[in-house]
C-alpha cells in the first residue's frame, strides 16, 4: 500500500494543504482563504477559529480530491505563519482575543520601551531577535495590558499562549506544544539552551504556565481526533513556515542558502549546529531539531517584496497582474535613472527603520509606466542583496548558490537580475510548494515514509537556473545609487 503524507500550510491569507508521495510529488491540492482584519491603520488580526476552520476545510478538500484512503496518510506535517500570536482558554479552547499577526505593528510603542530600559542587548544576545512588533513577545504584553482580566486568567494556569502551530495541533490533538523553529521567534526562548527563558520571562512579565511544551520539529505530536477526518492521524512535525522551505529546499549542511520571494521576502542561510550572533542587524534563528539537535540558521526579512508588484496592480492599477510586470520591465533596457524604495511599511533587515515610508526617485519627464514597473521589480532584488551582504559578513564566507521559491520567483526577468545582483547562480525547483514539501519531509522522517535525508535529497530537481551576466561596473553603480536613494528615503521622516 502506498503512503503519502498530509501537509497543512497554514499562511496569513489562505489555509492550505497539500497531499504528497514519496517522490516529493504534488498529489492535490486545496487552499481556503480567510479574512483580513484591519481595526486601526498598522493593525492586523486574524479570527483564530476562522483559521482553524479553513485549515481543517482544505485538509478534508484535498482528501477527497486525491481519493486517497485515509489509511494510506502515514502522517500530518504543520508549517505555519510564524510569529502570530494568539491566547485562548485552557478549558474551553476559546480564543481570548483575535490572533495579532506577524504584520501588526501596533507593539511599536512597547518596543520603544524596551530599548528605552536597555534590554535590547541582553535579549539578542539570548534570543538571537531584536526588540521588534514582529515578534509575539509584544504582542502576549499588549494582550496583558488591553484585556481585563487575562494576564490574572494566565497566572492561574487558565490561558494558553501560542503561535499559529500551536492553535493547530491543541485543536486537531488537544496537546499543548510547539517546535524550536517557532518557539524562537517568540522573544521568550533561549536559543542556546532550546528552552524557556525565566529570566526573560519575568522581565517581560509573562507567566511561564501559558507558554507550550517544546517539542522536535521532527517527531510525534500526538494523534488528530477522529472527529476530524474519521480516522486518527499522527502529528509528526510542526515547523515555521520558513523554515519548513528551508528544509523542502533540501538547505541541509552549513552555507546553503533559500530566499522565498512572497509578500515579503524571507532569506535563511544554514549555519550548522552553532549559533552566528549577528553583528550585521540579521536575526539568528533556529531552523530545526530533527531530534538529534538544534541545527541554526541566519534570516533576513524583507517586508515588501510581492507586495510592491501588487501594489502596482491595485493601487497604481499600471499593470493587469502580476505575472505581466516581467514582461513590461523588459519593454525598456533600464529603468532610466527610476530607483523605487517599497518602505510602505518601514524597512525590515539590516535596517529596521520601521519610520522609513515608501519614495521614488529620479523622475524625469521621459519616465514611462515600464521604467517604474521595472524599478518595482528591481527593488526587491536590492533589498535581498542588502540581506546577503551581511549574511556574507556575518559568516566570513561568500554564499555560492541561492535556491529559490514564492510567488515572485517565477518572474525570469526578477531571478535575472537577483542573480545579476548577487553574481551567483540561482536555483529554482521544480516543485513550487517548498514550505509544504519541508514540513512534509520531516513527518515522513518520523513516520518512516523516507529514512533520512540523504534520501530526500534525491527527490530536488531544478526548473531553472539563473547564471549572472552583468559586468562588475554595473553592478557597482546601481548599488551605489540604490543606497544612495534608501539613505535619502531614510532622511525623509
Amino acid at each position: 500500500m502506498e503512503k503519502y503524507i498530509l501537509s497543512l500550510d497554514q499562511g496569513t491569507t489562505s489555509s492550505r494543504a497539500i497531499l504528497f508521495n514519496k517522490k516529493g510529488e504534488i498529489c492535490a491540492v486545496s487552499q481556503a482563504e480567510f479574512r483580513q482584519i484591519f481595526p486601526q491603520p498598522g493593525w492586523v488580526e486574524h479570527d483564530p477559529e476562522e483559521i482553524l476552520s479553513t485549515q481543517i476545510e482544505a485538509a478534508k478538500d484535498v482528501i477527497r480530491k486525491s481519493k486517497v484512503d485515509i489509511k494510506e496518510i502515514a502522517s500530518i506535517g504543520i508549517a505555519n505563519q510564524r510569529e502570530t500570536t494568539i491566547l485562548w482558554e485552557k478549558k474551553t479552547g476559546k480564543p481570548a482575543y483575535n490572533a495579532i499577526v506577524w504584520q501588526c505593528r501596533r507593539t511599536a510603542g512597547l518596543c520603544m520601551e524596551l530599548k528605552e530600559q536597555g534590554l535590547m542587548s541582553e535579549l539578542q544576545s539570548k534570543t538571537g531577535l531584536v526588540i521588534d512588533p514582529y515578534f509575539a513577545g509584544t504582542k502576549v504584553m499588549w494582550l496583558f495590558k488591553n484585556i481585563p482580566g487575562l494576564l490574572k486568567k494566565a497566572e492561574n494556569g487558565e490561558i494558553c499562549f501560542g503561535t499559529v502551530d500551536s492553535w493547530l495541533l491543541f485543536n486537531l490533538t488537544g496537546r499543548h506544544a510547539t517546535d524550536p523553529s517557532n518557539a524562537s521567534r517568540t522573544l521568550f526562548m533561549n536559543i542556546h539552551t532550546g528552552n524557556w527563558d525565566g529570566e526573560i520571562l519575568k522581565m517581560l512579565k509573562v507567566p511561564a504556565a501559558i507558554l507550550p511544551e517544546i517539542l522536535p520539529s521532527s517527531g510525534k505530536f500526538g494523534v488528530t481526533k477522529k472527529d476530524y477526518f474519521g480516522e486518527e492521524i499522527p502529528v509528526c512535525s510542526v515547523i515555521g513556515d520558513q523554515q519548513a522551505a528551508l528544509f523542502g529546499q533540501g538547505c541541509f549542511k552549513r552555507g546553503n542558502a533559500k530566499n522565498t520571494y512572497g509578500t515579503g521576502c524571507f532569506a535563511l542561510l544554514h549555519t550548522g549546529n552553532t549559533p552566528v550572533i549577528s553583528k550585521n542587524n540579521l536575526l539568528t534563528t533556529i531552523a530545526w531539531d530533527r531530534g538529534n539537535g538544534i541545527e541554526y540558521a541566519l534570516e533576513g526579512s524583507v517586508f515588501i517584496a510581492g507586495a510592491v508588484i501588487q501594489w502596482l496592480r491595485d493601487n497604481l492599477k499600471i499593470i493587469t497582474s502580476a505575472l505581466e510586470s516581467g514582461r513590461i520591465a523588459q519593454t525598456v533596457q533600464d529603468t532610466g535613472g527610476v530607483y523605487l524604495v517599497p518602505a510602505f511599511t518601514g524597512m525590515g533587515a539590516p535596517y529596521w527603520d520601521p519610520e522609513v515610508r515608501g519614495t521614488i526617485f529620479g523622475l524625469t519627464r521621459g519616465s514611462s509606466r515600464a521604467h517604474i514597473v521595472r524599478a518595482a521589480l528591481e527593488s526587491i532584488a536590492y533589498q535581498v542583496k542588502d540581506l546577503f551582504t551581511s549574511m556574507e559578513k556575518d559568516v566570513g564566507n561568500p554564499i555560492e548558490v541561492l535556491r529559490v521559491d514564492g510567488g515572485a520567483s517565477k518572474n525570469d526577468f526578477l531571478m535575472q537580475f537577483q542573480a545579476d545582483l548577487l553574481d551567483i547562480s540561482i536555483e529554482r525547483p521544480l516543485v513550487f510548494e517548498t514550505t509544504a514539501l519541508g514540513a512534509a519531509y520531516l513527518a515522513g522522517l518520523t513516520s518512516g515514509l523516507w529514512e533520512n535525508i540523504e534520501e530526500i535529497s534525491v527527490n530536488w530537481k531544478s526548473d531553472r537556473c539563473f547564471s549572472p551576466i552583468m559586468k562588475e561596473n554595473e553592478r557597482t553603480e546601481k548599488l551605489k545609487k540604490w543606497h544612495k536613494a534608501v539613505k535619502t528615503a531614510r532622511m525623509y521622516v
